[in-house]
């Protein structure tokens, strides 16, 4: 953690420590550092939403005090373990009657989800563009797509979900191709996807594309 990480945690524990609002020389006095500095780290906490700006009473004529005080809530910047989550919601959909069905139709519904509302230019180009930034965002390291006459093709050399691909490979794969399906086809754009082939190579999975009239 940088210098500047561990003072604004000093902060941040000074103002939880506190049972009322604390003032800017309040907190640069009790960690030794300078007005200026304190501020800096107050503000920086306020923007990211681990505490609150408050007035306080004026002792006199003139503008009242700028108080701080900590947000109570859960720390927001703690670690993540979304691999069990994703573990157990996987080890449920393989109780389904059909895993693979099931997956389909969870992924169909993640794709509507991310196409809802989205708003591309009219094209092949732009549908194209669109599917390999999604891709992109959701963590597919997409290369470049490839077209040539009626089809084309994505390459995808990262999967979000590798680690559950050797327990749950069918079901991982049908929930990317159920999402890929039905994110396009919310686009109502000239491009399909036609299918997701799984390690067409040991590094790559392949996206194939078919472009309608």
């Amino acid at each position: 953690m940088s210098e500047p990480a561990v003072r604004r945690r000093e902060v941040l524990e000074l103002l939880r420590a506190t049972a009322g609002p604390v003032s800017i020389g309040t907190v640069a006095e009790r960690l030794g550092v300078h007005p200026n500095t304190a501020r800096f780290h107050l503000e920086t906490l306020v923007r990211a939403g681990h505490a609150d700006r408050v007035s306080g009473v004026p002792a006199g004529p003139g503008r009242p005090p700028l108080l701080f005080t900590a947000r109570r809530q859960m720390d927001r910047g703690g670690p993540r373990n979304y691999r069990v989550l994703a573990e157990l919601l996987a080890d449920d959909l393989a109780r389904a009657d059909d895993p693979i069905a099931a997956a389909q139709d969870a992924g169909r519904r993640w794709g509507s989800r991310v196409a809802d509302d989205v708003r591309v230019a009219d094209g092949t180009e732009p549908a194209i563009v669109w599917l390999h930034d999604m891709l992109d965002d959701l963590g597919f390291a997409p290369e470049e797509p490839s077209v040539a006459g009626r089809g084309g093709e994505i390459g995808l050399r990262h999967c979000p979900f590798l680690e559950l691909v050797d327990t749950h490979g069918g079901m991982i794969c049908a929930l990317h191709e159920g999402l890929l399906e039905s994110a396009m086809d919310g686009l109502t754009a000239p491009v399909a996807v036609d299918g997701l082939t799984p390690f067409a190579t040991p590094d790559r999975c392949l996206v194939t594309l078919r472009l309608e009239d």
